[in-house]
């Protein structure tokens, strides 16, 4: 069972997302909560959390520097951080720093569910690299595990217009079969893998790069820049451009 770890001075507010958590589809996670940054500090190293939510305003230290911690040790856990005010400088931090959300309390169940489902979608996304990694050359569909092939395929031409139909047929299973058989096993739509993965590609080129945001949203994959900004702010609470900004911005 994968851990979840809250580090937060108020109850109410863990209360809230505690309940959040075991009423949702994601009660799945083991729940453990610290109200200190000494205490989470501890429980990060003996749990080894997937998703770390903490207060930026702790009795003893800034929660921050606390998920800071948390990437150093982990760079794969999520990290969510909490705030009554909305301060530039934390926000252009937290995304410098590569945290999941900066999210304004009292926070929606609503925010809470999206940014849950774009953490499942960006877990597969990574954890599923590796089926690219293993050989670049092309190779025939494993016909014992389609949905792994197909994540080979898409990972293989997610710059390119493919669809669907197109990812089936590499398999060579019906589009109704194989739609049913991905959301089964992924956990989400073959779309919304898709999307998710060019999003976090385009992330990459956003930051290391002064490519036009026309040219990433086409070598991404996208069907337009229009299409992409609205994707990546849906994604992500914040345009591509804005998110470039608040990168180059972090840097100087």
């Amino acid at each position: 069972m994968p851990n979840l770890l809250m580090v937060d001075d108020e109850y109410e507010s863990r209360y809230s997302l505690r309940e959040f958590i075991q009423s949702s589809e994601y009660n799945y996670f083991s729940v453990h909560e610290a109200d200190t940054y000494e205490k989470g500090l501890l429980l990060l190293k003996q749990l080894k959390p997937s998703i770390l939510i903490a207060e930026i305003s702790l009795p003893d230290h800034n929660g921050i520097e606390l998920g800071e911690k948390a990437k150093q040790w982990d760079p794969a856990i999520s990290v969510i951080i909490l705030t009554q005010l909305k301060i530039f400088e934390n926000v252009q931090k937290a995304i410098n720093l590569g945290f999941s959300a900066f999210l304004l309390k009292p926070v929606l169940r609503s925010e809470l569910k999206q940014i849950f489902k774009r953490i499942s979608i960006h877990s597969l996304s990574t954890n599923t690299n590796y089926f690219i990694e293993k050989n670049d050359a092309p190779t025939n569909a494993d016909l014992a595990n389609p949905i792994e092939s197909s994540i080979q395929y898409i990972q293989k031409h997610f710059k390119e217009p493919i669809t669907l139909n197109m990812v089936a047929d590499s398999v060579y299973l019906s589009p109704s079969h194989f739609s049913r058989l991905f959301k089964e096993e992924m956990g989400v739509t073959f779309i919304e893998y898709l999307t998710a993965y060019r999003v976090e590609q385009s992330k990459s080129l956003l930051k290391m790069t002064s490519l036009p945001i026309e040219v990433i949203a086409h070598q991404m994959g996208f069907t337009s820049a229009g299409y992409f900004a609205t994707t990546f702010k849906k994604s992500e609470g914040c345009t591509p451009t804005k998110y470039r900004r608040l990168f180059e911005e972090g840097k100087s």
